[in-house]
């Protein structure tokens, strides 16, 4: 019993079942049941009953897909933050790959700016590959409640890349539930002891999490012995992407495209890149970027319909022409710049250059 109680006092915020496999492995033979090992932590007082969180409505790009290996998903969220021992305040990103549980970063920024989280996602790129999807919440800079489809700039760049939107319900944290559960051990055991903005504590912390904590969901092995890296390796930000026999036009970096001599304003978190544009029924034109659905344009009013919210994927398009970097802040520089796209019909000149109201 005192070494159980050892155990515990050296991973206070362990429960039963981790702290009954370090048993098992520092002893040969079979140890005491599940039950022993929690009812002796509780004797000891040693124990706390686990909260339990309301379910909540549905939002936007929340298909409910579950990781069944690893890299399929990536989850991703801003712990919330603290102030260390300095008074400094401490807001870390998390990153983890939601099979195998292992935590692939967590990063005391700078900023929780695009460009800062930007820098994070490329140093995993090059070091795991690409995952098949992120799963992250509706706030910045993940997603913006006022964007099409939440799109902002630095998801626009992960959907380029091939990589599927997966976004929790508005409020619904238990759709990113391990997530949070290994948020919970961020805050009991860093938080609480106003770990400061020291990067090698967060370092070693993730380590002993990865390597040597043993995870119920995964046979008590440790993330290290599930991870695998991506078959997908990185190659740098897509340069354009191809969408085949489409239609292709620029997006500006105003949010506008130009279709049969007028002007239709799509989103700005797509600015700079190509989206694709194949007539349907009823005199409408679906367009889309890369593997998603944006909605229908109607040419003869010029007026963009978005698609309904957590709708419209479509086949991926193919990305071609890769580079290793995009400039700081911005989007790839757009083709057309403020010229008509379309050819001159019937001898008539359609430039919208010519018109200051455009």
């Amino acid at each position: 019993m005192c070494e159980i109680v050892r155990l515990k006092n050296a991973h206070p915020a362990w429960g039963p079942v981790k702290i009954r496999e370090l048993y098992r492995r520092k002893h040969s033979g079979e140890p005491p049941s599940e039950s022993t090992f929690k009812r002796v932590l509780d004797r000891a007082g040693l124990t706390e009953q686990r909260k339990r969180r309301p379910a909540r409505e549905a939002g936007r790009l929340a298909s409910g897909r579950k990781a069944q290996a690893p890299n399929e998903v990536w989850t991703v969220d801003f712990k919330g933050w603290w102030h260390g021992a300095d008074k400094a305040r401490v807001e870390p990103l998390t990153v983890r790959d939601e099979f195998s549980r292992m935590i692939l970063d967590l990063r005391v920024l700078e900023s929780a700016k695009t460009e800062s989280v930007r820098e994070c996602f490329t140093r995993l790129f090059e070091a795991h590959g690409l995952p098949l999807a992120i799963r992250s919440d509706n706030g910045p800079p993940f997603a913006s409640a006022r964007g099409l489809l939440g799109l902002t700039r630095l998801s626009a760049e992960w959907l380029a890349m091939g990589i599927d939107l997966e976004r929790s319900r508005p409020g619904c944290p238990q759709d990113n539930g391990a997530h949070e559960r290994m948020h919970l051990d961020i805050r009991n055991e860093l938080e609480a002891g106003r770990i400061g903005r020291d990067q090698s504590a967060f370092d070693q912390w993730r380590e002993e999490f990865n390597v040597v904590r043993p995870h119920q969901a995964l046979g008590m092995r440790c993330p290290a012995e599930v991870y695998e890296p991506s078959s997908r390796a990185y190659a740098g930000l897509p340069v354009s992407l191809d969408y085949g026999a489409m239609e292709v036009r620029r997006v500006n970096t105003k949010g506008m495209i130009s279709y049969r001599c007028e002007r239709s304003f799509l989103s700005e978190s797509i600015g700079g890149w190509d989206v694709g544009l194949a007539p349907v029924a009823d005199d409408l034109v679906e367009v889309r970027f890369a593997n998603l659905l944006l909605g229908h344009l109607e040419p003869k009013t010029a007026s963009f319909r978005p698609i309904v919210e957590g709708g419209g994927v479509v086949a991926k398009a193919k990305t071609v022409k890769t580079r290793k970097k995009s400039p700081a802040g911005d989007a790839p520089p757009c083709g057309q710049g403020e010229a008509c796209d379309e050819p001159e019909v019937s001898g008539s000149s359609c430039n919208l250059k010519d018109n200051p109201n455009l």
